[in-house]
Protein backbone atom coordinates (compact mmCIF):
# COMPACT_ATOMS: atom_id res chain seq x y z
CA UNK A 1 0.00 0.00 0.00
CA UNK A 2 1.47 3.55 -1.05
CA UNK A 3 1.74 5.82 1.85
CA UNK A 4 -0.45 8.45 2.11
CA UNK A 5 2.24 10.82 4.35
CA UNK A 6 5.41 9.65 2.81
CA UNK A 7 5.61 13.39 1.76
CA UNK A 8 4.09 15.51 4.79
CA UNK A 9 6.00 18.20 6.30
CA UNK A 10 6.65 17.45 9.77
CA UNK A 11 8.76 15.78 12.48
CA UNK A 12 8.76 12.05 13.68
CA UNK A 13 8.10 11.91 16.57
CA UNK A 14 10.50 9.25 18.87
CA UNK A 15 8.51 8.22 22.03
CA UNK A 16 9.82 6.23 24.86
CA UNK A 17 8.27 5.42 28.92
CA UNK A 18 9.47 3.54 31.25
CA UNK A 19 7.77 2.72 34.82
CA UNK A 20 8.62 0.92 37.48
CA UNK A 21 6.40 -1.69 36.55
CA UNK A 22 8.24 -2.58 33.58
CA UNK A 23 12.01 -2.68 35.21
CA UNK A 24 11.71 -6.48 35.73
CA UNK A 25 10.88 -7.54 32.20
CA UNK A 26 14.48 -6.48 30.39
CA UNK A 27 17.24 -4.27 29.94
CA UNK A 28 16.06 -3.65 26.49
CA UNK A 29 12.85 -1.53 27.96
CA UNK A 30 15.72 0.97 29.15
CA UNK A 31 15.12 4.35 28.18
CA UNK A 32 18.20 4.68 26.18
CA UNK A 33 17.91 1.49 24.83
CA UNK A 34 14.48 2.46 23.37
CA UNK A 35 16.43 5.37 21.91
CA UNK A 36 18.79 3.67 20.56
CA UNK A 37 16.59 1.14 18.51
CA UNK A 38 13.91 4.09 17.17
CA UNK A 39 16.66 6.19 16.16
CA UNK A 40 17.76 3.44 13.67
CA UNK A 41 14.96 2.45 12.34
CA UNK A 42 13.64 5.69 11.40
CA UNK A 43 17.18 6.27 9.72
CA UNK A 44 16.53 2.94 7.55
CA UNK A 45 12.79 4.27 6.87
CA UNK A 46 14.22 7.49 5.85
CA UNK A 47 13.10 9.50 8.43
CA UNK A 48 15.74 11.78 9.66
CA UNK A 49 13.80 14.84 11.24
CA UNK A 50 12.96 13.29 14.49
CA UNK A 51 12.39 14.38 18.01
CA UNK A 52 12.63 12.32 21.46
CA UNK A 53 9.53 12.28 23.83
CA UNK A 54 10.75 10.48 26.92
CA UNK A 55 8.40 9.34 30.05
CA UNK A 56 10.51 7.79 33.15
CA UNK A 57 9.20 6.59 35.57
CA UNK A 58 5.59 7.21 34.83
CA UNK A 59 2.90 4.25 33.89
CA UNK A 60 1.18 2.90 31.15
CA UNK A 61 -2.17 3.15 32.43
CA UNK A 62 -2.21 7.04 32.80
CA UNK A 63 -1.84 9.46 29.74
CA UNK A 64 -1.45 12.49 31.98
CA UNK A 65 2.06 11.57 31.22
CA UNK A 66 4.79 15.41 30.48
CA UNK A 67 6.63 14.05 27.67
CA UNK A 68 3.28 12.49 26.50
CA UNK A 69 0.98 15.77 26.81
CA UNK A 70 3.85 17.48 24.94
CA UNK A 71 3.64 15.48 21.87
CA UNK A 72 -0.29 16.09 21.84
CA UNK A 73 0.19 19.28 22.15
CA UNK A 74 2.97 19.48 18.94
CA UNK A 75 0.18 17.51 16.86
CA UNK A 76 -2.20 19.78 17.52
CA UNK A 77 -0.12 22.66 16.39
CA UNK A 78 1.06 20.65 13.05
CA UNK A 79 4.55 20.07 14.03
CA UNK A 80 4.46 16.26 13.75
CA UNK A 81 3.37 13.82 11.43
CA UNK A 82 4.62 10.52 12.51
CA UNK A 83 4.56 8.66 15.98
CA UNK A 84 7.36 5.67 16.65
CA UNK A 85 7.46 3.69 20.00
CA UNK A 86 9.14 0.20 20.24
CA UNK A 87 5.89 -1.84 20.81
CA UNK A 88 2.16 -0.67 21.63
CA UNK A 89 2.69 -0.96 25.41
CA UNK A 90 5.42 1.98 25.82
CA UNK A 91 2.45 4.36 24.10
CA UNK A 92 0.78 2.87 26.96
CA UNK A 93 -1.21 0.02 28.91
CA UNK A 94 -5.08 0.60 28.48
CA UNK A 95 -6.69 -0.70 25.56
CA UNK A 96 -9.56 1.56 25.28
CA UNK A 97 -7.31 4.74 25.47
CA UNK A 98 -4.52 3.34 23.39
CA UNK A 99 -7.46 2.11 20.81
CA UNK A 100 -8.62 5.79 20.69
CA UNK A 101 -5.21 6.68 19.97
CA UNK A 102 -4.09 4.67 17.38
CA UNK A 103 -7.28 3.59 15.63
CA UNK A 104 -8.75 7.53 15.70
CA UNK A 105 -6.58 10.19 17.19
CA UNK A 106 -3.78 9.79 14.92
CA UNK A 107 -5.72 9.18 12.02
CA UNK A 108 -7.71 11.98 12.21
CA UNK A 109 -4.70 14.28 12.43
CA UNK A 110 -3.11 12.29 9.75
CA UNK A 111 -0.01 11.04 11.73
CA UNK A 112 1.52 7.75 10.94
CA UNK A 113 1.91 5.73 13.87
CA UNK A 114 4.41 2.99 13.65
CA UNK A 115 5.07 0.41 16.95
CA UNK A 116 8.81 -1.17 15.77
CA UNK A 117 8.50 -4.79 17.59
CA UNK A 118 4.79 -4.96 16.95
CA UNK A 119 5.43 -4.94 13.09
CA UNK A 120 2.70 -2.06 12.77
CA UNK A 121 2.86 0.91 10.34
CA UNK A 122 -0.17 2.75 9.43
CA UNK A 123 1.02 3.04 6.22
CA UNK A 124 0.76 -0.28 5.46
CA UNK A 125 -2.86 -0.74 6.34
CA UNK A 126 -4.17 -1.64 9.71
CA UNK A 127 -3.09 -4.30 12.13
CA UNK A 128 -5.66 -6.91 12.82
CA UNK A 129 -3.30 -8.30 15.59
CA UNK A 130 -2.61 -4.89 17.68
CA UNK A 131 -6.38 -4.98 19.44
CA UNK A 132 -5.54 -8.09 21.20
CA UNK A 133 -2.38 -6.85 21.58
CA UNK A 134 -3.62 -4.05 23.40
CA UNK A 135 -5.72 -6.20 25.48
CA UNK A 136 -2.64 -8.03 26.62
CA UNK A 137 -0.94 -5.40 27.79
CA UNK A 138 -3.64 -3.84 30.15
CA UNK A 139 -3.71 -7.73 31.20
CA UNK A 140 -0.11 -7.02 32.22
CA UNK A 141 -0.74 -4.10 33.89
CA UNK A 142 -3.44 -5.42 35.73
CA UNK A 143 -1.86 -8.93 37.11
CA UNK A 144 1.56 -6.57 38.11
CA UNK A 145 -0.30 -4.10 40.05
CA UNK A 146 -2.53 -6.92 41.70
CA UNK A 147 0.97 -8.67 42.66
CA UNK A 148 2.02 -5.58 44.10
CA UNK A 149 -1.08 -4.34 45.86
CA UNK A 150 -0.43 -8.22 47.80
CA UNK A 151 2.87 -7.45 48.29
CA UNK A 152 2.40 -4.32 49.92
CA UNK A 153 -0.80 -5.79 52.10
CA UNK A 154 1.38 -8.49 53.16
CA UNK A 155 4.36 -6.32 54.12
CA UNK A 156 1.86 -3.85 55.89
CA UNK A 157 0.64 -6.23 58.09
CA UNK A 158 3.52 -7.52 59.25
CA UNK A 159 4.78 -3.96 60.44
CA UNK A 160 6.84 -2.84 57.66
CA UNK A 161 6.21 0.77 56.82
CA UNK A 162 4.45 1.01 53.60
CA UNK A 163 5.46 5.44 53.16
CA UNK A 164 8.02 7.42 53.99
CA UNK A 165 8.88 8.52 56.96
CA UNK A 166 7.26 12.01 57.78
CA UNK A 167 9.36 15.24 58.42
CA UNK A 168 11.34 14.31 61.67
CA UNK A 169 12.25 10.98 60.74
CA UNK A 170 14.71 9.30 58.36
CA UNK A 171 15.60 6.00 56.92
CA UNK A 172 18.15 3.85 58.61
CA UNK A 173 21.42 3.83 56.82
CA UNK A 174 21.93 0.41 58.24
CA UNK A 175 18.17 -0.25 57.29
CA UNK A 176 15.82 0.78 54.82
CA UNK A 177 12.62 -0.94 56.74
CA UNK A 178 13.42 1.17 59.86
CA UNK A 179 12.77 4.74 60.95
CA UNK A 180 15.49 6.69 63.24
CA UNK A 181 15.10 10.34 64.57
CA UNK A 182 16.63 13.43 62.24
CA UNK A 183 17.84 15.30 65.22
CA UNK A 184 17.33 18.59 62.99
CA UNK A 185 13.55 18.15 62.09
CA UNK A 186 13.12 16.77 65.63
CA UNK A 187 13.86 19.67 67.35
CA UNK A 188 11.16 21.14 64.80
CA UNK A 189 8.44 19.01 65.31
CA UNK A 190 8.97 19.05 69.29
CA UNK A 191 8.59 23.08 69.13
CA UNK A 192 5.34 22.70 67.13
CA UNK A 193 4.05 20.54 69.89
CA UNK A 194 4.92 23.18 72.46
CA UNK A 195 3.31 25.75 70.93
CA UNK A 196 0.46 24.44 70.19
CA UNK A 197 0.21 23.26 73.82
CA UNK A 198 1.07 26.76 74.56
CA UNK A 199 -2.31 28.15 72.85
CA UNK A 200 -1.02 29.03 69.35
CA UNK A 201 -3.05 28.28 66.62
CA UNK A 202 -1.85 26.92 63.74
CA UNK A 203 -1.19 29.79 61.54
CA UNK A 204 0.31 31.86 64.66
CA UNK A 205 2.87 28.86 64.62
CA UNK A 206 3.03 28.91 60.62
CA UNK A 207 4.20 32.72 61.16
CA UNK A 208 6.66 32.18 63.84
CA UNK A 209 8.36 29.42 61.78
CA UNK A 210 8.65 31.84 59.04
CA UNK A 211 9.88 34.89 60.55
CA UNK A 212 12.96 32.71 62.30
CA UNK A 213 13.46 30.96 58.66
CA UNK A 214 13.02 27.24 59.52
CA UNK A 215 12.56 25.60 56.20
CA UNK A 216 9.35 24.32 55.33
CA UNK A 217 9.64 19.82 55.42
CA UNK A 218 9.52 20.12 51.69
CA UNK A 219 12.84 22.87 51.26
CA UNK A 220 14.33 20.52 54.12
CA UNK A 221 14.17 17.08 52.43
CA UNK A 222 15.63 18.85 49.24
CA UNK A 223 18.60 20.42 51.08
CA UNK A 224 19.19 16.71 52.29
CA UNK A 225 19.40 15.69 48.71
CA UNK A 226 15.72 14.08 48.93
CA UNK A 227 13.09 14.69 46.28
CA UNK A 228 9.89 14.67 48.39
CA UNK A 229 6.33 16.18 48.05
CA UNK A 230 5.00 19.04 48.26
CA UNK A 231 4.26 22.16 46.07
CA UNK A 232 6.67 22.05 43.28
CA UNK A 233 5.10 26.02 42.79
CA UNK A 234 6.52 27.14 46.28
CA UNK A 235 9.28 29.43 45.85
CA UNK A 236 9.63 31.07 49.51
CA UNK A 237 11.10 27.79 51.26
CA UNK A 238 10.40 29.30 54.52
CA UNK A 239 6.92 29.94 54.07
CA UNK A 240 5.00 27.39 56.55
CA UNK A 241 1.31 26.86 55.82
CA UNK A 242 -1.10 25.93 58.41
CA UNK A 243 -2.45 22.92 56.60
CA UNK A 244 1.32 21.84 57.04
CA UNK A 245 1.43 22.56 60.93
CA UNK A 246 -2.08 20.72 61.33
CA UNK A 247 -0.98 17.68 59.56
CA UNK A 248 2.38 17.49 61.49
CA UNK A 249 0.36 18.11 65.03
CA UNK A 250 -2.11 14.96 63.78
CA UNK A 251 0.39 12.39 62.99
CA UNK A 252 0.32 9.70 65.63
CA UNK A 253 3.61 8.50 63.84
CA UNK A 254 5.46 10.69 66.01
CA UNK A 255 4.61 8.38 68.89
CA UNK A 256 6.84 5.23 67.41
CA UNK A 257 4.29 4.03 66.23
CA UNK A 258 3.72 2.48 62.37
CA UNK A 259 0.38 3.14 60.88
CA UNK A 260 -0.21 1.36 57.24
CA UNK A 261 -3.28 1.41 55.23
CA UNK A 262 -3.89 5.08 55.51
CA UNK A 263 -5.10 5.43 51.89
CA UNK A 264 -6.35 3.45 48.73
CA UNK A 265 -7.11 3.55 45.81
CA UNK A 266 -9.99 2.37 44.16
CA UNK A 267 -8.49 0.74 40.59
CA UNK A 268 -5.14 0.34 38.93
CA UNK A 269 -5.81 2.96 36.39
CA UNK A 270 -6.71 5.73 39.03
CA UNK A 271 -3.49 6.13 41.36
CA UNK A 272 -5.17 8.95 43.44
CA UNK A 273 -5.70 8.14 46.89
CA UNK A 274 -8.58 8.32 48.99
CA UNK A 275 -8.73 8.45 52.87
CA UNK A 276 -8.93 5.25 54.53
CA UNK A 277 -11.19 4.68 57.18
CA UNK A 278 -9.47 4.30 60.62
CA UNK A 279 -11.36 0.77 61.34
CA UNK A 280 -9.24 -0.63 58.25
CA UNK A 281 -5.77 0.86 59.62
CA UNK A 282 -3.18 -1.24 60.32
CA UNK A 283 -1.34 -0.07 63.77
CA UNK A 284 1.54 -1.18 65.16
CA UNK A 285 2.74 0.92 68.71
CA UNK A 286 6.44 1.60 69.90
CA UNK A 287 8.02 0.60 66.75
CA UNK A 288 10.08 3.82 66.73
CA UNK A 289 11.50 6.16 68.98
CA UNK A 290 9.00 8.42 69.92
CA UNK A 291 9.92 12.28 69.39
CA UNK A 292 6.45 13.26 71.29
CA UNK A 293 5.20 11.34 74.02
CA UNK A 294 2.20 9.92 74.08
CA UNK A 295 0.86 11.98 77.18
CA UNK A 296 1.78 14.78 75.28
CA UNK A 297 0.35 13.85 71.62
CA UNK A 298 -2.99 12.86 73.55
CA UNK A 299 -3.39 16.30 75.10
CA UNK A 300 -2.44 18.07 71.72
CA UNK A 301 -5.48 16.04 70.01
CA UNK A 302 -8.15 17.14 73.15
CA UNK A 303 -6.76 20.85 72.05
CA UNK A 304 -6.98 20.35 68.67
CA UNK A 305 -10.42 19.10 69.03
CA UNK A 306 -11.58 21.85 71.18
CA UNK A 307 -10.65 24.87 69.14
CA UNK A 308 -11.14 23.16 65.61
CA UNK A 309 -12.44 25.18 62.82
CA UNK A 310 -14.91 24.08 60.53
CA UNK A 311 -14.87 25.99 56.98
CA UNK A 312 -18.23 27.47 56.04
CA UNK A 313 -20.46 25.04 54.03
CA UNK A 314 -20.62 26.38 49.89
CA UNK A 315 -24.43 27.03 48.94
CA UNK A 316 -25.65 23.24 47.61
CA UNK A 317 -21.98 21.60 48.40
CA UNK A 318 -21.03 23.59 44.64
CA UNK A 319 -17.41 24.89 43.96
CA UNK A 320 -17.24 28.69 42.38
CA UNK A 321 -17.37 28.44 38.34
CA UNK A 322 -14.55 30.40 38.59
CA UNK A 323 -12.30 28.53 40.61
CA UNK A 324 -8.40 28.11 38.76
CA UNK A 325 -9.38 30.87 36.40
CA UNK A 326 -9.29 34.26 38.47
CA UNK A 327 -5.42 35.52 39.19
CA UNK A 328 -4.10 38.92 40.88
CA UNK A 329 -3.60 41.61 38.23
CA UNK A 330 -0.50 42.36 40.28
CA UNK A 331 1.64 39.64 41.64
CA UNK A 332 -0.29 37.16 39.19
CA UNK A 333 -1.33 34.40 41.73
CA UNK A 334 -4.43 32.78 41.97
CA UNK A 335 -7.27 34.02 43.87
CA UNK A 336 -8.82 32.01 46.54
CA UNK A 337 -12.58 31.53 46.78
CA UNK A 338 -14.27 33.00 49.98
CA UNK A 339 -17.61 32.86 51.73
CA UNK A 340 -18.97 36.12 54.14
CA UNK A 341 -19.27 34.91 57.42
CA UNK A 342 -21.62 37.34 58.47
CA UNK A 343 -23.73 36.71 55.32
CA UNK A 344 -23.54 33.58 53.74
CA UNK A 345 -25.02 34.70 50.28
CA UNK A 346 -21.78 37.14 49.37
CA UNK A 347 -19.13 34.81 47.87
CA UNK A 348 -15.83 36.48 47.43
CA UNK A 349 -12.22 36.33 45.68
CA UNK A 350 -9.32 37.01 47.13
CA UNK A 351 -5.47 37.03 46.45
CA UNK A 352 -3.28 33.96 47.57
CA UNK A 353 -0.50 35.60 48.30
CA UNK A 354 -1.43 38.75 50.00
CA UNK A 355 0.52 39.98 53.32
CA UNK A 356 -2.81 40.19 55.09
CA UNK A 357 -3.95 37.03 55.13
CA UNK A 358 -1.46 34.72 53.72
CA UNK A 359 2.26 36.19 54.70
CA UNK A 360 2.74 36.68 50.96
CA UNK A 361 4.09 39.52 49.20
CA UNK A 362 1.24 41.13 47.14
CA UNK A 363 0.58 44.06 48.84
CA UNK A 364 -3.13 43.95 48.76
CA UNK A 365 -5.65 41.65 49.43
CA UNK A 366 -7.27 42.97 46.02
CA UNK A 367 -11.17 41.65 47.00
CA UNK A 368 -13.27 40.59 43.78
CA UNK A 369 -17.17 39.62 44.19
CA UNK A 370 -18.15 36.37 42.52
CA UNK A 371 -21.08 38.05 41.28
CA UNK A 372 -19.73 41.00 39.99
CA UNK A 373 -17.95 38.84 37.87
CA UNK A 374 -20.77 36.65 36.55
CA UNK A 375 -21.87 40.27 35.12
CA UNK A 376 -18.66 40.79 33.82
CA UNK A 377 -18.07 37.47 31.97
CA UNK A 378 -22.28 37.95 30.87
CA UNK A 379 -21.25 41.26 29.11
CA UNK A 380 -18.02 39.86 27.33
CA UNK A 381 -20.36 37.26 26.37
CA UNK A 382 -23.09 39.18 24.52
CA UNK A 383 -20.08 41.03 22.65
CA UNK A 384 -18.66 38.26 21.22
CA UNK A 385 -22.25 37.29 20.17
CA UNK A 386 -22.68 40.40 18.98
CA UNK A 387 -19.38 40.55 16.56
CA UNK A 388 -20.26 36.93 15.45
CA UNK A 389 -23.12 38.30 14.25
CA UNK A 390 -21.96 41.58 12.20
CA UNK A 391 -18.86 39.88 10.75
CA UNK A 392 -17.98 36.25 11.11
CA UNK A 393 -14.83 36.35 8.92
CA UNK A 394 -13.08 39.14 10.62
CA UNK A 395 -13.68 36.63 13.76
CA UNK A 396 -11.86 33.81 11.97
CA UNK A 397 -9.20 36.69 11.42
CA UNK A 398 -8.94 37.24 15.06
CA UNK A 399 -8.42 33.56 15.89
CA UNK A 400 -5.92 33.07 13.24
CA UNK A 401 -3.46 36.06 14.68
CA UNK A 402 -3.43 33.98 17.59
CA UNK A 403 -1.42 31.27 15.67
CA UNK A 404 2.07 30.65 17.21
CA UNK A 405 5.36 31.16 15.46
CA UNK A 406 5.69 27.45 14.97
CA UNK A 407 2.97 27.14 13.10
CA UNK A 408 3.53 30.28 11.14
CA UNK A 409 6.63 27.97 9.71
CA UNK A 410 4.63 25.72 7.60
CA UNK A 411 2.60 26.94 4.78
CA UNK A 412 0.31 23.76 4.13
CA UNK A 413 -0.43 24.12 8.25
CA UNK A 414 -1.39 27.39 7.25
CA UNK A 415 -3.69 26.61 4.57
CA UNK A 416 -5.58 24.31 6.37
CA UNK A 417 -5.94 25.20 9.88
CA UNK A 418 -7.34 28.99 8.49
CA UNK A 419 -10.23 26.96 6.67
CA UNK A 420 -10.63 25.22 9.84
CA UNK A 421 -10.62 27.98 11.69
CA UNK A 422 -13.20 29.36 9.39
CA UNK A 423 -15.56 27.20 9.85
CA UNK A 424 -14.85 26.88 13.69
CA UNK A 425 -15.79 30.43 13.75
CA UNK A 426 -19.02 29.60 12.52
CA UNK A 427 -19.94 26.60 14.21
CA UNK A 428 -18.53 28.64 17.57
CA UNK A 429 -21.28 31.21 16.70
CA UNK A 430 -23.98 28.89 16.41
CA UNK A 431 -22.88 27.54 19.62
CA UNK A 432 -22.37 31.22 21.56
CA UNK A 433 -26.32 31.92 20.64
CA UNK A 434 -27.83 28.92 21.65
CA UNK A 435 -25.74 29.31 25.39
CA UNK A 436 -26.91 32.91 25.59
CA UNK A 437 -30.50 31.76 25.09
CA UNK A 438 -30.08 29.54 28.04
CA UNK A 439 -27.86 31.89 30.29
CA UNK A 440 -30.15 34.91 30.31
CA UNK A 441 -32.98 32.95 31.14
CA UNK A 442 -31.89 30.90 33.67
CA UNK A 443 -29.21 31.88 36.04
CA UNK A 444 -27.98 28.55 37.06
CA UNK A 445 -26.84 27.88 32.93
CA UNK A 446 -24.08 29.80 34.15
CA UNK A 447 -21.47 27.26 35.67
CA UNK A 448 -22.49 24.87 32.30
CA UNK A 449 -21.94 27.57 29.75
CA UNK A 450 -18.33 28.23 31.42
CA UNK A 451 -16.94 24.58 31.57
CA UNK A 452 -18.41 24.32 27.96
CA UNK A 453 -16.30 27.48 26.77
CA UNK A 454 -13.53 25.54 28.51
CA UNK A 455 -13.77 22.21 27.05
CA UNK A 456 -14.11 23.61 23.64
CA UNK A 457 -11.32 25.99 23.66
CA UNK A 458 -8.79 24.04 22.33
CA UNK A 459 -10.38 23.03 19.70
CA UNK A 460 -11.04 26.93 18.66
CA UNK A 461 -8.49 29.35 19.72
CA UNK A 462 -5.73 27.02 19.17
Amino acid sequence: MQSKNKNQIGITALYCRLSRDDGTESESNSIGNQKKLLSQKAKEMGLTDTKYYVDDGYTGTNFNRPGFQQLIDDIEIGLVSAVMVKDLSRLGRDYVSVGNYTDSYFPEHNIRFIAVNDAIDSDEGESEIAPFKNILNEMYARDISKKIRSSHRLRGSMGEPLSQPPYGYMKSPENKKKWIIDPEAATVVKSIFKMCLDGKGNETIARELQENKVLIPMAYWRSKGLNRGGKKTQTNPYKWCKTTVQKILSQQEYCGDIINFKTYSKSFKNKRRIENSKENWAVFKDVNEPIIDRETFEAVQKFISKTKRRAPKKENGERSIFNGLIYCGDCHSKMRYHTSTSNKEIHYFTCSDNKVDYRGKCPGRHCVRADALEEVVKLELRRLVEMLEIDESYFAQLLLRKMTKKEKKTKSFWSWNCKKRLHAAVRYRNFMKNCMRIMLSEKSAMSGLLSCLINTKKSVWT
